[in-house]
């Protein structure tokens, strides 16, 4: 099953999106995603990946996944290269789920679990102003997720009290934004306005929902240290990302001086930057990326490397469909997933539009069976024939 063909797919109403399509000479078609600087690593996939993958045997995918990874290594891996050999492993696993006829959760070692609960991001989308919700109205924002069987939300309360910087460069798909510089100096006024939102919470359905707190890597020590401590009575699900994670003694400081859980952190490429974590005792949960962190096959080592410590994962979406699909059968798959992030407004919203089926959601859980051959999940047909789709293709040269 030879790699023929290289195919990149973006749009201009999901800027930051890129759909990668692996074909094979069978007639098979692999599909993976990633997210952020899509033309960056458009460019990747077709200048770099292509010449090394065109004509090569789609089932030998460690192999490839480390001959890319081994090239882009010796240049600096993180970044672009990262993200498309992540979108590329993806595919290849989605590929090789449609060759065997299996779903990738069999390819991963079958089925631990046949549903995992789920979390809201509470992100503005045309569907749910939940973010306008949580600074304003959090408690009857949290009556009305329990009202769907959500009992878990993510909430980030004290970034506008950050330093604020262009926020151009990281916009979503609903036009959200986590770009921000780092704040020295948190105000006792602010304090206390970020921790209203989770007493609101508290106040109107008590213990009923979960609560994780995301910081967005926008605070240094003292000022999560101060966040930690105002939130330790609440019982909080985590605190997620307050410090940028490149430093894990200083991670591992939060976790010794908080009695909070720390989560990190869908930033970190690769099971190398999970290891500096774990071995420092950086963090009570792992949360990999898979459309950033090298793909399925990084995940299910990254994950490994996790259960090693008796650590959960809790893989991060609030990206792109095809992302949650594979998410969904990493979750199905490994023994220590703990629970699933998706954004409402986006699994009822544009998602449905990009792909089918839809995700497979039902009452705060998502289901872990009857996925079909590979991910499950197709770029739709109408979706493709859009004539605002920019698609760029790399193919074998004829003999």
């Amino acid at each position: 099953m030879k790699i023929t063909r290289l195919e990149t797919i973006r749009t201009p109403d999901l800027p930051q999106l890129l759909w990668v399509r692996v074909h094979a000479a069978a007639g098979l078609v692999g599909l993976g995603e990633t997210f952020y600087v899509p033309t960056a690593v458009e460019a990747v996939i077709h200048d770099f990946a292509a010449p090394l993958l065109l004509g090569q045997s789609a089932f030998d995918r460690e192999r490839l996944w480390q001959m890319l990874f081994s090239h882009a290594h010796f240049f600096g891996h993180a970044g672009a290269e990262m993200r498309a050999i992540s979108a590329i492993d993806i595919a290849l696993w989605d590929l090789l789920g449609k060759k065997t006829g299996e779903p990738v959760l069999n390819l991963l070692g079958g089925q631990t679990r046949d549903s995992i609960r789920i979390y809201n991001t509470c992100v503005d989308t045309p569907l749910y102003a939940d973010q306008t919700g949580f600074l304003e109205s959090p408690g009857d924002l949290a009556r009305a997720l329990l009202a769907q069987g959500i009992t878990a939300m993510k909430v980030w309360p004290w970034d506008r009290f950050a330093p604020q910087t262009n926020p151009v460069a990281a916009t979503g798909p609903a036009g959200w934004s986590a770009v921000g510089a780092v704040g020295h100096d948190l105000l006792p006024e602010h304090l206390a306005q970020g921790l209203w939102t989770v007493q609101e919470i508290r106040r109107a359905v008590g213990d009923k929902m979960q609560i994780a707190v995301e910081g967005h890597s926008r605070w240094d020590v003292n000022s999560t240290l101060r966040i930690a401590r105002a939130l330790e009575p609440y019982d909080v699900l985590w605190m997620e990302d307050f410090l940028q994670p490149d430093s894990a003694p200083d991670l591992a400081r939060i976790v010794r001086e908080s009695r909070v859980p720390q989560t990190v952190s869908e930033r970190l490429f690769t099971r190398h930057a999970f290891r500096r974590i774990l071995d420092a005792q950086a963090a009570h949960i792992v949360m990999p990326d898979i459309i950033w962190t090298g793909g399925l096959s990084e995940a299910v080592k990254i994950a490994t490397l996790a259960d090693t410590h008796h650590l959960p994962i809790a893989p991060h979406d609030c990206t792109g469909p095809v992302n949650l699909f594979a998410c969904l059968h990493l979750c199905a798959a490994v023994p220590n997933a703990m629970i699933m992030e998706t954004v409402r407004g986006f699994c009822e919203g544009y998602y449905r539009e990009v792909v089918t089926p839809a995700v497979p959601i039902r009452d705060g859980r998502a289901v872990l069976d009857g996925f079909g051959p590979g991910l499950g999940a197709e770029l739709r047909s109408d979706f493709l024939q859009r004539p605002d789709l920019i698609r760029r293709e790399s193919a074998m040269k004829a003999n």
